[in-house]
């Protein structure tokens, strides 16, 4: 009986846990439930309380998919589970359920974002880009067919035209002679623009293209599966700043 009180303290010693002034075979009764309540609390608060937490919990339970949202602006373990996975879906760092500034406003520009302002096509696929809010999404026979997703379009100086459009040349991997970069699921629809997977960061609003719509690769991936030669796209609004 003494030499396994003894090992069992000297695991939890190990561990980080200090078991002192205890006899034997309190240790060894007292030790799994000292550290199972230990696991459930940390468990329990693994998200912080964001700033724009209220918002955040506001225009996740609008948009829908994310999981339970209460919109009290208290951090719940739901709350957090919601949030982590709206932030891995659109590749938000650190994915920590911490509602700060970038989520907040990814999540207000999906949010805000009208898919009957395109004004796609009754029938086939329609391509659409909301340059106002720095979203896109797509339409099939006049209905959502792929979820609003963000995109960077073009800064100052390189501004994304407005406009209807045609797919005119599509290859999985591009060279870009200017910037000298690869354009992962180049789909080209005017002059040198076109859709591609994005090569940085993307949540950056200051931070604009050189006139291609960017997006996050699997949306990259997901626009290559849906286009082809001729397809439909409809760029409307205007990127602020430009």
């Amino acid at each position: 009986m003494r030499r396994v009180a003894g090992a069992v303290i000297a695991a939890l010693v190990g561990g980080g846990l200090a078991v002192v002034g205890l006899s034997p075979a309190s240790a060894v009764a007292a030790a799994p439930v000292t550290t199972t309540k230990v696991v459930t609390k940390a468990a329990a608060a693994s998200c912080a309380t964001g700033k724009y937490q209220k918002q955040v919990e506001g225009y996740l339970k609008k948009l829908g998919g994310y999981g339970t949202v209460t919109v009290d602006g208290k951090q719940s373990a739901a709350d957090c589970k919601a949030i982590v996975k709206f932030q891995k879906r659109f590749g938000i760092q650190p994915a920590k359920g911490l509602a700060g500034p970038t989520t907040f406003n990814v999540a207000k520009r999906l949010a805000s974002t009208k898919t009957s302002a395109c004004k796609a096509k009754k029938k086939g696929i329609t391509f659409c880009v909301d340059l106002t809010h720095q979203t896109t999404y797509v339409m099939k026979n006049g209905k959502v067919l792929v979820k609003p997703t963000i995109t960077r379009t073009g800064m100052k100086g390189y501004r994304t035209p407005a406009g209807t459009f045609k797919i005119n040349k599509r290859t999985k991997k591009e060279w870009s002679d200017p910037y000298e970069v690869w354009l992962p699921y180049w789909q080209r629809f005017i002059g040198g623009r076109g859709f591609h997977q994005t090569t940085t960061y993307i949540h950056d609003m200051w931070r604009g293209s050189h006139g291609c719509v960017n997006l996050l690769p699997q949306d990259a991936k997901k626009y290559w599966s849906l286009g082809k030669i001729g397809s439909t796209v409809k760029v409307y609004g205007r990127r602020p700043g430009t």
